[in-house]
């Protein structure tokens, strides 16, 4: 069974993460997965958000996506399902 432990630390001088808690039994193995902050507002994060949007777009508008219908989607969706069972 996995059991999850969220704790938010600095980082030490010489990229050291340290990691303390009653929860933690010694011997066990942990894998640890590093989420850093990046320090970046909100108006960078809605920027990159509109030139996804907008990358979207521009995708969406190419001759190559035009050309394929729903149904055409639809069925190669089921060709792949029907494969994999």
């Amino acid at each position: 069974m996995t059991h999850a432990l969220r704790q938010k630390v600095k980082v030490q001088p010489g990229g050291v993460i340290e990691i303390r808690s009653p929860e933690l039994t010694p011997g066990v193995t942990a894998e640890v997965i590093v989420l850093m902050e990046t320090g970046e507002g909100e108006p960078a994060r809605m920027a990159r958000v509109r030139e996804l949007a907008e990358l979207f777009k521009t995708t969406q508008a190419l001759p190559q996506a035009q050309a394929i219908s729903e149904d055409e989607i639809a069925a190669e969706i089921a060709a792949y399902r029907a494969s994999r069972s």
